[in-house]
C-alpha cells in the first residue's frame, strides 16, 4: 500500500472496539465487589493484547486499546479531571429509538488536569503492549463536549468565556501529559461540534448564537494547540452519536464546514458518511490544500452487513471531486464499541470490516 507516513493513515479507525464477553463479565464483577482492581486490569490487559495482535495481523498502521478500560468513551476521562464529578441523571441521553444508561459529569469545581489521570497509566502501558509493531493511537474526548447543556455550574463559571479559559488550560496540560507519556497519535472525539450543525437541535432559546459557539469551539481546540510538539499528531473525530448502533441526531456538515473545515489546525478530520444524514462531500471543499486529511468514514461501525468494496471505491472518488484524493484516507464512521454496550454486530464483523477497510486502501492509494 502507498501508506501515508504520518498519521492520520490511509486505512485508520476511530477507536473502540466490541468489548468480549469475559471482560464485560470481569468488569461487572469488580463494580459488585468479587474481584480487586488489579485482578481486572489483569484481564482488560490480556485483552488488550489479543487485540492489538489482530489490529496489527489486519495491517491497520495505527492500533488502540480498543478502549477496554472504559465504559464511556468520555465519562470516564472527564469524571477525573479536576472540578467534574460523575453522577447518575435521572434521564439518560436521547437517541433516535432509545434512552441511553443514565450517567453523565457535572462541573463542581474549577477545572483542570489530574496529573494523576489513569488514563497516563493506561497508555503507557498500552504502548509497551504495542512495543513499536505500529502507531499507538489515544482518543479522548473533545474539550467541547463540556459545552454540552447541563454541565458548567454558572455558580462557579457565570461567563462561557471564563469557563472557555480554564478548560483551554486544562487540555494543554492533558496534551502535553500525553505526549510525555509517550503519545505520538492524539484524537479529541467530538459530539458537541458535530451538533452545532444539526437542524434538529435549535439555538433560538440560548443566550449564545449557533455561530458563535462553532467559532468558540473551533477557537478552543486551536488555542489548546497553539504549543503543541511538531512530532505529535491531533485529529478530531465528528460524530453524531453512537449508541448500541443508534444515533442521536442528523445534519450535514454545511453549517460548520466554512470555519472547522477551514480553521480547526488539526492533522485530520475522521468524518461521518455511512449513510444519508451526513449530506454530501461537497462542504470537503473548505479543507485547505495541503491542510488537514480527511478520513472518510464510510464503512458503518452499527450494522454487521459487510460493504460492497467497489460502491465504497465509487464514494472515495465522488469525494475527491472536492477534495485531492492524496488528502483523502478510509475508516469506519465511528468506534465499535463507544461504551460497554456496543453495537449490534459480531466481533468477527468487526475485523471483517477493518479488513475491508485495509484492502480498499491498498487498492486506492496503491
Amino acid at each position: 500500500m502507498s501508506n501515508s507516513l504520518k498519521a492520520p493513515f490511509r486505512a485508520d479507525q476511530v477507536g473502540s472496539l466490541l468489548r468480549p464477553e469475559k471482560l464485560l463479565k470481569a468488569r461487572n464483577e469488580w463494580k459488585d465487589k468479587k474481584i480487586s482492581k488489579t485482578e481486572l486490569e489483569q484481564i482488560e490487559t490480556k485483552e488488550i493484547k489479543r487485540i492489538v495482535d489482530k489490529q496489527i495481523e489486519i495491517g491497520l498502521q495505527a492500533v488502540t486499546d480498543g478502549e477496554f478500560r472504559r465504559d464511556w468513551w468520555h465519562l470516564d476521562f472527564l469524571e477525573e479531571l479536576n472540578g467534574l464529578t460523575g453522577y447518575v441523571p435521572e434521564h439518560g441521553y436521547k437517541f433516535a429509538d432509545l434512552e441511553t444508561e443514565a450517567y453523565d459529569v457535572k462541573n463542581t469545581d474549577r477545572i483542570s488536569f489530574n496529573p494523576e489521570h489513569s488514563f497516563l497509566k493506561h497508555f503507557k502501558n498500552f504502548k509497551e503492549i504495542v512495543a513499536g509493531r505500529a502507531v499507538a493511537k489515544q482518543t479522548i474526548p473533545s474539550p467541547n463536549q463540556l459545552f454540552h447543556p447541563g454541565i458548567r455550574n454558572q455558580t462557579i463559571y457565570p461567563e462561557i468565556e471564563d469557563y472557555a479559559a480554564d478548560i483551554v488550560k486544562t487540555y494543554q496540560t492533558a496534551v502535553q501529559a500525553f505526549y510525555q507519556a509517550g503519545v505520538r497519535y492524539l484524537q479529541f472525539d467530538d459530539v458537541y461540534l458535530a451538533s452545532l450543525s444539526s437542524p434538529d437541535i435549535s439555538y433560538q432559546n440560548s443566550k449564545y448564537s449557533r455561530e458563535y459557539l462553532i467559532e468558540l469551539a473551533v477557537q478552543i481546540v486551536n488555542e489548546i494547540l497553539q504549543d503543541k510538539p511538531s512530532d505529535l499528531t491531533v485529529t478530531t473525530h465528528l460524530c453524531r452519536g453512537n449508541y448500541q448502533s443508534s444515533w442521536a441526531f442528523a445534519g450535514s456538515y454545511d453549517l460548520i464546514a466554512p470555519i472547522l473545515f477551514a480553521q480547526e489546525k488539526v492533522d485530520g478530520f475522521f468524518l461521518e458518511y455511512d449513510d444519508e444524514r451526513a449530506g454530501s462531500f461537497e462542504p470537503l471543499k473548505y479543507i485547505p490544500t495541503a491542510g488537514p486529511k480527511v478520513v472518510l468514514g464510510l464503512i458503518s461501525s452499527k450494522t454487521g452487513t459487510l460493504e460492497n468494496k467497489e460502491e465504497i471505491k465509487e464514494k472515495v472518488e465522488a469525494a475527491s471531486q472536492y477534495i485531492n484524493l492524496k488528502q483523502l484516507c478510509l475508516s469506519p464512521q465511528c468506534g465499535f464499541a463507544s461504551t460497554h454496550h456496543g453495537n449490534n454486530l459480531t466481533e468477527e464483523a468487526q475485523w471483517q470490516k477493518l479488513a475491508l477497510i485495509t484492502k480498499i486502501a491498498t487498492e486506492i492509494w496503491n
